[in-house]
């Protein structure tokens, strides 16, 4: 068994939001069920880090979904700032439980166990719209405080927590350090995250920063195969 991770699939079966416009995407879903299947059993355990679908209502992300349920594995979803229709927590399993897509689960102030090692994260925010404003601020708080939750969710399963996020909460530009201190004061020792396209990718090489192993997962950077985190009987 072996958890898995990506990000930025940004599917859209349910409306039409072609990718092919951008360099690289072109036959991508293909590509990515292809290689997906390829290395993803139905034992394995997949975290999708946002970005998941470009649709603005559960019900036209339908499509979407039912893309990743009849995949191998278990997939562990978190929100990214395309995921428009994200909604409570209850209305989301709701929805998944109602479409019969019990391989999806959300990660939300909660964790989740893959063998040896615990799944903990959040949205995260933006460095470029810390400090901006008084709501900038608001948000980046509560995405902070919802780390932490999720952190001390996965503490209690037991095992390494590996923390996701969508932004990344580090980059050549500086730190956002409401998510950093947490990561490091709480011994955080990998952190994956996504949202990083074109040139802000093209020379991302991993690294190490106050004690945490910070790598990118965008689906394009991983040419569309999901990653593979940790291997475990």
């Amino acid at each position: 068994m072996s958890l898995f991770a990506i990000a930025d699939t940004h599917l859209s079966f349910g409306v039409d939001k072609p990718m092919e416009i951008f360099p690289g995407w072109a036959g991508f879903e293909e590509r990515l069920e292809k290689n997906w299947r390829a290395v993803v059993s139905d034992e394995d355990t997949v975290v999708i880090a946002g970005d998941i679908s470009w649709a603005m209502t559960l019900p036209q992300a339908e499509p979407d979904f039912r893309f990743l349920h009849q995949l191998p594995g278990k997939k562990i979803i978190i929100k990214g700032n395309h995921d428009y229709w994200w909604t409570s927590k209850k209305k989301m399993d709701d929805f998944l439980a109602r479409h019969s897509f019990d391989t999806i689960q959300i990660l939300h102030n909660n964790a989740f166990t893959a063998g040896p090692v615990t799944i903990c994260g959040t949205r995260g925010w933006p460095q470029e719209g810390e400090g901006e404003s008084e709501q900038d601020n608001k948000v980046l708080l509560r995405e902070a405080g919802r780390l932490q939750m999720s952190i001390d969710a996965a503490k209690k399963l037991g095992g390494e927590p590996i923390a996701f996020l969508h932004y990344p909460p580090v980059t050549p530009e500086g730190a956002c350090e409401e998510f950093v201190d947490i990561l490091a004061e709480e011994e955080i020792k990998r952190c994956f995250f996504g949202h990083l396209h074109a040139q802000s990718m093209k020379n991302f090489r991993g690294f190490e920063f106050r004690g945490v192993r910070f790598n990118l997962i965008s689906s394009d950077y991983l040419e569309f195969c999901p990653k593979l985190v940790e291997k475990y009987p």
